[in-house]
Formats: C-alpha cells, sequence, structure tokens
C-alpha cells in the first residue's frame, strides 16, 4: 500500500512511524514544505534567550535518519498545491518550481498551521517577523544585533509572551500590544491582571485595547502605528495567531470545521475516504463542550498523528479527545489552564459556579514562597468539574495536570477531595490546594 503523508513535522512523522514499526511492506512518502522534519516548535523562544543553546537541540530526527534507519521517502522543500481525491493524485512543486504528482493509496493531511499576517500597511518592511519554524527564530536571533533595542510584540497570547520574556533576558526593551483588554485571554480577567502585573514588573511595556494599522520605514521598519500613536521600533514580532493549512485541500470538497481547520473524526478520518488529517491543520473533539473545537498544541498534534498511522493500517484506535490544558512560563510566574473558562462556559451556556483561593505550593508553615492563585469552575446543578486555573509559582503544573485528569474522568467537585494526593510539608499541605478549593464549593 502507498502511504503519501503532507507535513514532516510532530503528527505526520508521528504517524509515519507508527507505520513503520506496527506494520510491512508499504511505501510511505512524506512530502515537507520546509527543509527541517520532526523538531520542537515550542522550544523555538528559548533559543533567542539561550536557555536553549542551539536549534539543533530541537530536532528530534533529521530528514536523512527517516530515510536511511527507517526507509521513509522523506522529500523536503515539496509544497503541495493540489489534491485529486477522485483519482488519489497529489499534485506540487519542489523548491526549483518543478512540479510533481504522486499517487496514494491512503492520504496523512498533516500540514500543520501558518502565522497570521494581517494585511497591514508596511508589513513588507525589513524587521517584522512571525514565529514558527527554525529559519524563523534564526532570523530574529540574526537581528537582533546591539543597535536593534526596541522591540515590539504584536499579540498576547502564547508566542507573545513567551518571546517577551526572551527578548528582555537579552537586554531588549520591550513593547507589547494586543487590541483586547488584556493579555493571556484563554484566562478570565482577575487572573489575566496577574500577568499584567508581571509583565510591568520586568519591564514589559503594556498597551492593551489598541490596534495596529501599519508600519513605518525606509526599507526596513522604523514604527509601528495604531489607533492611539505611534511607536518607535527597531524589530516587530507578529504573533497574532496561526491559521491551518489547508488551502490545497479547497477544491477536494473534505468538510472542514472552526477555523477552517479539516473536520476529522475519533479516527482521524476525514470526510473522504483514504484520506486522514491530523495536528494544527485538524479539528481536536473536546470533552467538556461535547463537540469538536481548535486548539492547535503539540500535544494533540503528537496524539493525532500517531492515532492516524495505526488506523491507516487498519488498526482501529480512536482519539479521546482533549480538555484543553495547556501550561506557560512567564518570567517568575507559570501559568496554567485547563478545560473551560468562565467566558467559554457561558458561551456554551453552561450554568456554573466559580471558587478563587490564594494558597502555596508547600505547607504554610513550612514555606510562605511559592504562591499560587487558582480558579476551579463547575456546574452549578450537577457539581461536574468543568475548569481550572492556576497561576504562581512552583506547583502549578503539578496541580494542573491532576485536575486535567479528574476533568478526562468527569470528576464532581466532591470527588476531588477525596483524591489521594502525596503530601509532605516541602511539597504539599495536608489539603492540596485543590481540594482546599473544592471544599469552599456550595
Amino acid at each position: 500500500m502507498d502511504f503519501v503523508i503532507i507535513g514532516g513535522d510532530a503528527a505526520g512523522m508521528s504517524a509515519a512511524m507508527q507505520i513503520v514499526r506496527n506494520s510491512e511492506g508499504h511505501s510511505i512518502t512524506v512530502l515537507e514544505h520546509g527543509g527541517i522534519t520532526s523538531y520542537g516548535q515550542c522550544g523555538l523562544p528559548y533559543v533567542l534567550s539561550g536557555d536553549v543553546e542551539s536549534t539543533e537541540d530541537l530536532i528530534a530526527r533529521d530528514p536523512e535518519t527517516f530515510r536511511e534507519k527507517y526507509g521513509i521517502d522523506v522529500r523536503t522543500y515539496h509544497t503541495v498545491t493540489e489534491v485529486d481525491c477522485d483519482h488519489k493524485v497529489v499534485y506540487g512543486k519542489d523548491d526549483q518550481g518543478v512540479g510533481f504528482e504522486l499517487s496514494y493509496d491512503r492520504l496523512l493531511v498533516a500540514s500543520g498551521a501558518a502565522p497570521v499576517m494581517p494585511p497591514w500597511q508596511g508589513r513588507e518592511l525589513e524587521g517584522i517577523y512571525t514565529l514558527k519554524t527554525i529559519p524563523d527564530i534564526k532570523e530574529i536571533i540574526a537581528a537582533t544585533t546591539k543597535d536593534k533595542e526596541r522591540v515590539t510584540i504584536i499579540g498576547g497570547g502564547y508566542i507573545g509572551l513567551e518571546m517577551a520574556e526572551s527578548f528582555v533576558s537579552i537586554g531588549k526593551n520591550v513593547r507589547l500590544i494586543d487590541r483586547g483588554p488584556q493579555l493571556a485571554k484563554i484566562f478570565d480577567e482577575e487572573m489575566g491582571e496577574l500577568v499584567h502585573e508581571e509583565a510591568e514588573r520586568n519591564g514589559v511595556e503594556l498597551h492593551l485595547g489598541e490596534s495596529v494599522e501599519g508600519f513605518k520605514g525606509d526599507q526596513h521598519v522604523q514604527s509601528v502605528i495604531t489607533d492611539k500613536g505611534e511607536y518607535e521600533s527597531d524589530l516587530v514580532l507578529v504573533a497574532v495567531g496561526v491559521t491551518p493549512n489547508t488551502s490545497f485541500m479547497k477544491n477536494t470538497g473534505v468538510y472542514k470545521g472552526m477555523n477552517d481547520a479539516i473536520a476529522v473524526n475519533a479516527f482521524m478520518e476525514t470526510s473522504i475516504m483514504d484520506i486522514y488529517a491530523a495536528g494544527d491543520c485538524a479539528t481536536q473533539y473536546h470533552r467538556i463542550k461535547k463537540k469538536d473545537d481548535y486548539i492547535p498544541l503539540g500535544t494533540h498534534a503528537n496524539k493525532q498523528g500517531q492515532i492516524a498511522g495505526l488506523n491507516m493500517i487498519d488498526q482501529r484506535r480512536s482519539f479521546r479527545g482533549i480538555v484543553g490544558t495547556s501550561i506557560l512560563k512567564f518570567f517568575d510566574l507559570t501559568l496554567a489552564r485547563t478545560g473551560l473558562s468562565e467566558r467559554e462556559a457561558e458561551n456554551e451556556k453552561i450554568p456554573y459556579k466559580k471558587i478563587t483561593i490564594a494558597s502555596t505550593h508547600a505547607a504554610g508553615y513550612y514555606s510562605k514562597e511559592n504562591r499560587m492563585t487558582l480558579k476551579i469552575i463547575y456546574h452549578e446543578h450537577t457539581g461536574q468539574l468543568l475548569g481550572a486555573q492556576i497561576i504562581g509559582g512552583q506547583g502549578a503544573d503539578k496541580r494542573i495536570d491532576v485536575f486535567a485528569t479528574a476533568l478526562f474522568h468527569e470528576m464532581s467537585i466532591n470527588e476531588l477531595e477525596d483524591l489521594d494526593l502525596a503530601y509532605a510539608p516541602p511539597y504539599n499541605s495536608v489539603w492540596d490546594p485543590l481540594q482546599q478549593a473544592a471544599r469552599k464549593a456550595d
């Protein structure tokens, strides 16, 4: 059987390896738009800060390893332009502009997502960047010379916050602009205030509720223009979101869901027979919302890719869905969340109650440091857990994973109290902060 995989990163190569490890006699061809396969995109900001020594450290396996050790025909710099699902043919061009066509028995679309660059005037000026790939971070690092002191970041999501910290760590003056009223909009408003305080404490100049209109400069960017002012800038990072790379599927009739992502079922099958999709170009089933969602993260891409690969060789396994868990480091804070925020619960018309407490990672008599703010949302009538947000120091990661597990198993606020969690004074109180919050439930 001939397998063709579009995309050579997390989802695509996870699928390819499952096919190799669990079957024999198949042909596997991977078409990768860039020149690098299987690397950790989430580590890119930490190369700029120096926490990760080199971009080479982010690469799990290079194309040569896949070719020579695993027999996977990885073709880099091959861009797919069209899919003919009636005749099962993929068309595209290589980096020399030479066209190719490739037949398949089963196809996996794992083409990922691309950074959004709004149609702002002056966006073509030098010194304006997005961040998604290793070549992107290399360009940004090369541009952060000593004379480039003023950095403007547009967008207060994951990438914007992580890159703000990295730029500050190498001595840059950082301004962060977001058109919304708060940073980290995946958190509720009062939790977002903690993020604002941390940004300002570390010298990040915030401009919230401010919309970018364009850029000025003579070849190289010199300023960012918004609806409220003009700000001199030597380097600009645009981090306003991503969009699925699915344009080459536009004439196939494949069904798409949120954000133009390809809709898939639990087996990563699309609406067209023998075409699968996984990763940042596909939807994910949200276990709390009980419907498809679009939350493009590396954890989901690897899981979906693995499951797609197994199903492509008829080893049926389903994707159990997500609960919306994410975490990021922002200076001395850990920002962690899972499940639904208040805003999401309201959008889903779910009646809810909330509890917010201040606690510590360790027993109060052992240490007053590593304080955390913890918020729990639960169903008003049934008590079923709906979501949690934790912002603090040490221990936030542990608690958010406990809560994500509880969400996955549809536990109630009362059942949270019953969990047998580890306790010793350096690590916890006799009642974990999650349980402290649960005990305050009505």
